[in-house]
């Protein structure tokens, strides 16, 4: 594994870190858990991209990365509807006028654990 994979990710390990123990805080910012979980899966999604030669710039459109990464992980594509779904929470989650409610907490931290368990496999392999 290259090392700029390796730092990519870590970087995608500590979304995962701030995206569960932000969930089980007192007081909860389901914005923060609905944000980091897409991160999370940006960054290992640019992981798979970065290993492979692949250049994908400055992008956080999941379904983009997609197109570039299924050549590698043909089960991804499986999870093509749920990574659009996450993909709202990259940008507009942050600002005024849009909240997570714990309902989509709950499902962005669910899509994020099966995109990563699929990831992590890869580079396992």
């Amino acid at each position: 594994m290259k090392e700029l994979t390796k730092e990519w990710i870590d970087k995608a390990e500590g979304d995962f870190s701030v995206v569960n123990r932000e969930y089980e805080a007192k007081n909860p910012i389901y914005d923060a858990v609905c944000f980091h979980a897409q991160q999370c899966v940006e960054k290992y999604m640019k992981a798979i991209l970065q290993d492979n030669n692949i250049k994908f710039g400055k992008v956080h459109d999941l379904d983009l990365l997609l197109e570039k990464c299924k050549h590698f992980v043909p089960l991804l594509e499986e999870h093509n509807a749920e990574l659009i779904e996450l993909s709202s929470f990259a940008v507009e989650i942050r600002y005024p006028g849009v909240t997570a409610a714990e309902e989509e907490a709950v499902n962005c931290i669910s899509i994020m654990e099966g995109v990563r368990k699929i990831i992590k496999e890869y580079f396992e392999e």
